[in-house]
């Protein structure tokens, strides 16, 4: 099978949480044999930041000679449909594309054909901001992919799609797995990005005080921290690390004993039942992780075995406190998380569920080259 990615970036990840699945689901289907290539903005902004935060160098870890990825980066008005859409029999557009370029696309299904095309959404915007999503024309589509059962419903309630599909994302278990740590760097780690303001007031509460209440030694990462979130780091005594790369991820946990799981306010509120991606990932590692209240309406995981679950911030404190003085609950957490991970949710689940998805729509699934490509994704251009 063939398969075209448009994306924002597929190169960086700063602030990119896409790029983490995106890179999972090509590496996956590269190594059963399948063709991948991915497209994306020459000016993504993304990657603009990352490389204005911290140069080059991270990208090196992908940006190889002997890659298994092409990555054809196109200019503004640059980019040829027919080429990229040549003989492909998929072609799957995530929703952080522009509507110009989405709706070229379905325009394009219409008069060409001979492919299907999925829409990728793995955002709250189809409910928080349901004017900007209706504006996208997918009547040429042949479905979306939803990262949430609420964000399919919401498709197919508003009749911006006909056909819709959950498919959650999942932890890339060739990157995330336990990592030996000969010494620990503190008690807790944070890996998030502070973010537009929906989550201020639960970071307070979940995250700053209970770690300021036990007097922890952690650490945060992530990108868009305003100066009033830094100082509040501060504050609470939590250090600031700032962007960090995601396949340097596994590495940082390995040597802190918990982390957390504080999700945005539209997720816990009125998207029930998605987790952001850090969640297969950390529990994939083999982490400890307490959350702050959110609804696994969809039955993913088993809170209380996989993870533990706080309903305030006393409880976060109780919570925390728990799993660092009983090293028999840790192990359990870590032991019970992964293995759920590994039975359900890693990226060749979702490949699996794509497949099935394609050969449904009837898509011919058979690989296209044999000999399978390295574990581990390099990414190069093309």
């Amino acid at each position: 099978m063939r398969v075209s990615l448009f994306c924002h970036s597929v190169i960086s990840d700063w602030n990119n949480g896409n790029a983490h699945f995106t890179r999972g689901v090509a590496a996956e289907l590269l190594a059963r044999g399948h063709e991948v290539v991915v497209y994306e903005p020459r000016d993504a902004w993304s990657l603009r930041n990352q490389l204005g935060a911290c140069g080059r160098g991270p990208l090196r870890r992908f940006w190889q000679p002997d890659h298994g990825l092409i990555v054809r980066r196109y200019s503004p008005h640059g980019l040829d449909l027919d080429d990229a859409l040549r003989d492909v029999d998929l072609a799957i557009v995530h929703e952080w594309n522009g509507h110009d370029l989405v709706r070229a696309l379905g325009r394009h299904r219409q008069r060409r054909g001979g492919y299907r095309l999925l829409f990728h959404d793995t955002h709250h915007r189809s409910l928080t901001a349901p004017k900007a999503m209706a504006g996208y024309s997918l009547c040429h589509y042949d479905g979306v992919l939803a990262f949430g059962s609420a964000v399919r419903d919401r498709y197919l309630e508003q009749g911006w799609a006909l056909r819709a599909w959950t498919w959650h994302e999942a932890a890339d278990t060739r990157l995330f797995y336990p990592r030996a740590a000969t010494h620990p760097w503190g008690d807790l780690v944070w890996i998030g990005n502070w973010g537009d303001g929906e989550r201020t007031r639960e970071l307070n509460e979940f995250l700053l005080r209970p770690v300021a209440a036990l007097g922890l030694r952690a650490r945060a990462y992530g990108v868009r921290y305003p100066a009033f979130g830094r100082d509040a780091l501060a504050r609470a005594r939590i250090g600031y690390g700032g962007w960090l790369a995601n396949h340097a991820v596994p590495e940082v946990l390995a040597h802190y004993r918990v982390t957390v799981h504080v999700p945005r306010a539209p997720y816990a509120r009125a998207l029930t039942g998605i987790p952001t991606i850090r969640v297969f990932e950390a529990l994939a590692c083999g982490v400890p992780l307490v959350c702050s209240p959110w609804e696994d309406s969809e039955g993913l995981f088993r809170p209380g075995e996989d993870y533990l679950v706080a309903r305030d911030g006393n409880e976060m404190a109780e919570r925390l406190h728990a799993v660092l003085s009983d090293d028999d609950l840790a192990a359990s957490l870590a032991r019970h998380g992964r293995a759920t991970v590994l039975a359900r949710h890693t990226c060749a689940h979702r490949v699996d569920e794509l497949l099935a998805i394609c050969a449904g729509l009837g898509v011919d699934t058979t690989p296209s080259v044999m000999a399978p490509l390295p574990a581990v994704l390099a990414i190069g251009a093309g």
